[in-house]
């Protein structure tokens, strides 16, 4: 059951925090909101606490109480309303080595340590700080700027952004264009300072796999189990491509690339795109062959089996989970058949979990998003097709197109290996420089 609360609180809460988006980090870093279980409620409780103290009304929406989602708007002029959205809830930090506390936010050699620093809690700031900074102005944003804080995304949105287009689709009614996770950072590829802004993502699709074979006493020999079956079937999945997709988004992305980099390079980007070669280029690549790989294929990674409860029992049913990533545009029925043709196997096949996305997206906002990061760097903005899956995934299924835009000079902090990991950290001046960023991507929307 939903619940919807107009929420009011009576705190003493300073009215410039707007003008240190630094000292917000570092307080929504303080919130353990660690997903799961996510606890989310008294980190938005608390940035409620900071609306009140600027007189912005908010609204929350919770499908499990301890989990809600906030939403607030800056009245502007007329032109067209712009979102800005990001999660508080973080993945764990079991088992990996910190040298600060992560729930303390230590600043120390000009980094902000700690948990959901970069993701995305120092997004969440810049957000949080752009719209109070609107909301202490006289003059007017050009159109509605509306704030959404939610709950859930390390865990799917199912209680966050899943719940609220699901549930309350009316929020979204006349909000074209969003501004979230993920990009905006500096990256360089092929010795090119680039700016990636997301501007489309992979869909997550999970299946389950399940063999059935000959069973019997395990002292026999036996042949066609369902172990046998499943096990050959992850050897050749784990050991072979699944077929090349050019997808408009790669095709913007890779084109993009070309048109950055060094001749000889860019070469090799346009013959990415001509699935005649996309795989032996793959090969010939020396970095980032992962991650473009990942995005011209359809991929399955078993991650879980299930099989067995005895040890001297060969088990006739056997199945294994599989974690698919699914390029824009493609179906559960379509890795499937991928699957089939691959290994040769039939097993029976389940949708556990389908969260589809557009096949396409709409460049005119990147355009206006790089402009500003080409401005401020002179480095090359480039439109961002993500291997992993992001909250945009649900704002599709209500006609917003999001951009991942946390601007971020991060120089050789490495980034993708930071995040989710130990020792996750923020330069303090990444941060300052992201919100002014923020700050003018609201004002020059749709201008």
């Amino acid at each position: 059951m939903s619940e919807h609360d107009t929420a009011t609180h009576e705190a003493a809460v300073s009215t410039d925090v707007h003008d240190d988006p630094v000292g917000l980090l570092q307080d929504l870093i303080r919130f353990e909101t660690v997903n799961p279980p996510g606890d989310e409620k008294a980190c938005i409780d608390w940035i409620g606490e900071l609306l009140d103290a600027y007189g912005l009304e908010y609204d929350t929406y919770a499908q499990d109480p301890d989990r809600p989602n906030l939403f607030s708007t800056v009245s502007g002029g007329d032109g067209p309303p712009l979102l800005l959205y990001g999660h508080v809830d973080v993945v764990p930090v079991t088992g990996q080595d910190w040298t600060h506390d992560p729930f303390e936010a230590v600043i120390e050699d000009g980094h902000v340590w700690g948990r959901g620093a970069l993701d995305m809690k120092s997004g969440v700031a810049m957000f949080l700080a752009t719209f109070l900074r609107l909301a202490a102005e006289d003059e007017q944003p050009p159109g509605d700027v509306h704030l959404l804080v939610v709950s859930d995304e390390e865990g799917g949105g199912d209680d966050g952004l899943g719940y609220l287009v699901e549930e309350h689709p009316e929020l979204f009614t006349d909000i074209d264009h969003a501004i979230g996770e993920f990009g905006g950072y500096d990256l360089e590829l092929a010795g090119v300072e680039t700016y990636p802004i997301q501007v489309n993502e992979k869909q997550v699709c999970w299946l389950e796999a399940t063999f059935r074979g000959n069973s019997g006493h395990a002292s026999f020999p036996h042949e066609g189990t369902a172990m046998g079956k499943m096990s050959s079937f992850v050897e050749t999945v784990d050991s072979q491509r699944l077929p090349v997709h050019i997808t408009p988004a790669a095709e913007q992305m890779f084109e993009a690339l070309a048109d950055a980099v060094p001749p000889e390079q860019a070469e090799q980007f346009e013959a990415l795109l001509d699935p005649d070669q996309t795989d032996g280029v793959l090969d010939a690549m020396e970095t980032e062959t992962k991650m473009f790989d990942a995005l011209l294929h359809n991929t399955a990674n078993p991650t879980i089996v299930d099989g067995g409860d005895k040890e001297n029992v060969v088990p006739e049913e056997v199945t294994v989970f599989l974690d698919c990533r699914l390029v824009p545009g493609q179906k559960p029925e379509d890795v499937m058949a991928e699957l089939r043709a691959v290994t040769g196997q039939d097993p029976e096949f389940e949708v556990v979990r389908f969260d589809s996305g557009p096949p396409s997206a709409d460049l005119d906002t990147f355009e206006e998003l790089g402009a500003i990061l080409e401005a401020e760097t002179g480095g090359v903005p480039i439109p961002l097709l993500m291997a992993g899956a992001t909250d945009g995934r649900h704002l599709a299924q209500v006609d917003v197109q999001s951009y991942g835009f946390i601007p971020m000079q991060l120089d050789d902090l490495p980034f993708l290996e930071l995040v989710h990991s130990g020792d996750e950290r923020v330069p303090v001046d990444a941060v300052e420089w992201g919100t002014e960023r923020v700050y003018e991507a609201v004002q020059s929307y749709a201008q």
